[in-house]
């Protein structure tokens, strides 16, 4: 409807801001996500408050311990929400492509906000709760990255492009282990040039049938 001109000496109404939707369900959640999230990656954990998050998802702070009793659970839940899913690399008749696949998904990873606020996390938690995130990561990240490699080596195995007995637990760890330490140590994200080296460098010589 068409807002009338204000005629001298009227007083001009209030403008009413219209109501903000309020969330619910899987909306409000993935708002709550978002929030920790944020707040993870620009101020770290220490500096994360449940306050915070509520304010930036737009609910109150009881909706917030409704479903979760402290910050550090929201915060493994947070990081639980933007972990990609678990995918099996399909069968490219290269050990060396699969692989170049999955540490590049890795990488891409580790690179992300997710992978930025996870390390956040454990950089700053005292030792009674870093167990606890050691076991999250171990679990949602470590493990499931290793049965993944596992996979792909045994294929290879297989196939005759990885030498008998060549897929183990320790040739799976040794591919996300550099991974960690380049992103932990190395002052910059590993690059794809790094990925690549990875495996031609590292990799392949350690699953390699003998010539």
């Amino acid at each position: 409807m068409k807002q009338e001109p204000v005629r001298p000496g009227e007083v001009e109404p209030p403008v009413v801001p219209a109501p903000v939707a309020r969330r619910r369900g899987k909306a409000l959640e993935q708002a709550i996500f978002e929030a920790a999230l944020d707040q993870l990656t620009s101020g770290g954990f220490a500096r994360m408050t449940m306050e915070g998050v509520a304010g930036a998802a737009q609910t109150g702070k009881a909706a917030l311990y409704r479903r979760w009793s402290s910050k550090l659970e929201l915060a493994l839940d947070a990081l639980a929400f933007t972990l990609p899913p678990t995918t099996d690399i399909p069968d490219l008749g290269s050990v060396r492509d699969e692989l170049l696949r999955l540490m590049g998904g890795y990488q891409s990873a580790m690179d992300s906000r997710g992978g930025a606020a996870m390390r956040a996390l454990m950089a700053e938690l005292d030792h009674d709760r870093s167990e606890v995130v050691s076991e999250f990561v171990m679990n949602r990240v470590i493990g499931p990255a290793r049965e993944a490699v596992l996979a792909v080596l045994r294929r290879g195995e297989r196939r005759g492009d990885v030498r008998p007995g060549g897929a183990t637990e320790l040739a799976a760890d040794v591919g996300m282990a550099m991974l960690f330490y380049r992103e932990k140590f190395g002052g910059s994200p590993a690059s794809q040039d790094f990925t690549v080296d990875l495996v031609d460098q590292v990799l392949m010589p350690m699953i390699r049938p003998a010539a």
